[in-house]
């Protein structure tokens, strides 16, 4: 699925014309929220967003997630399963479940940590703490109540922003930016702040500051043409990351986000990238929705997180140490 190019930005007269609709998502939101939520008793970690679409949420969850680890706390990840057809819940195996199934997010996050998909997030939470789960890392679910969240993190794309600053389906908002951060210890921005998202946060609230890294196997294609493709929410991220690890892009083609590619799909794909004697690189998310047997030609291209202060998120996962349980 593609977003409107009018969430973007830049006025226009379809988001007037969606309103009324916005206005009546705004409310169903705000209803919904009001509800309680179960609380573990373990600690629970919520990294969200206030739009639609990718903001960088799995890559700060998988970062947290290997924190926790580092400190001894056997971490769960805890997700919808967007894109999959599990409802969960269900513990993600990555050796039988496929993207089609548990979708793509959660089985990069399984080859990190133990991972769970469930639709209800509370049930899910159950079945991890069930698992011997000491804490739980949600990728996404700010504005899911059914869990009381102990740690919410407001992640913000610093190219994206909040978009055109108005609520489904005019915008890419799912609440007014306000509400969202209402529920947030902090705010991580994710590289630099390119539309002002930073003015419409509340003054006091933290903000971290991060960067997207390319992983080690980028230092290989510094000087080699690549072709690039992806299907995520925001392709150019992808992009600029290739070009910051030294690639020369012979060519880019951006799908949907989670976009499922078909055979035909990647012979083409393979045979652009032959024609300009280039390699043919995608993400790790969109590797797990590439046909199997396509895959050993595929180059990937990982990337981490980079906090401009590492101490800052550190400081945050403290005092959640006294609530991890001490295994009999």
């Amino acid at each position: 699925m593609r977003a409107p190019a009018f969430w973007a930005g830049g006025g226009g007269v379809m988001p007037l014309l969606l309103a009324p609709f916005s206005a009546i998502y705004a409310q169903a939101t705000a209803r919904r929220m009001a509800q309680p939520g179960w609380q573990a008793p373990v600690p629970v970690i919520c990294c969200g967003n206030a739009t639609a679409g990718g903001a960088g949420k799995t890559t700060v969850a998988m970062d947290i997630g290997r924190r926790l680890a580092d400190r001894g706390v056997a971490a769960h990840f805890l997700l919808r399963g967007y894109g999959g057809t599990v409802r969960g819940p269900m513990r993600v195996d990555p050796a039988s479940h496929d993207s089609t199934m548990v979708g793509d997010e959660a089985l990069l996050l399984a080859e990190v940590r133990p991972t769970w998909v469930s639709a209800d997030r509370a049930a899910g939470a159950k079945a991890a703490v069930a698992g011997n789960a000491q804490a739980i890392v949600m990728d996404d679910g700010l504005q899911n109540p059914g869990l009381a969240k102990d740690l919410s993190l407001l992640v913000i794309d610093g190219g994206f922003g909040f978009g055109n600053g108005r609520i489904i389906p005019a915008g890419p908002l799912r609440e007014p930016v306000a509400a969202a951060a209402a529920r947030c210890q902090a705010a991580v921005l994710i590289g630099e702040d390119e539309t002002g998202a930073l003015d419409l946060l509340p003054p006091g609230l933290r903000v971290l500051h991060a960067r997207l890294v390319p992983g080690p196997e980028a230092a290989v294609l510094r000087g080699q043409p690549v072709y690039a493709f992806c299907g995520i929410a925001n392709p150019r991220k992808f992009f600029a990351t290739l070009q910051e690890a030294g690639a020369v892009l012979a060519g880019r083609e951006a799908f949907g986000d989670h976009y499922q590619y078909d055979a035909e799909e990647i012979r083409d794909l393979l045979a652009q990238a032959d024609a300009a004697r280039a390699l043919l690189v995608t993400t790790k998310k969109d590797f797990v929705r590439i046909p199997a047997q396509f895959r050993s030609r595929v180059t990937v291209v990982t990337v981490g997180l980079e906090w401009a202060e590492s101490a800052q998120i550190e400081s945050l996962l403290d005092p959640l140490a006294g609530r991890v349980p001490i295994p009999a």
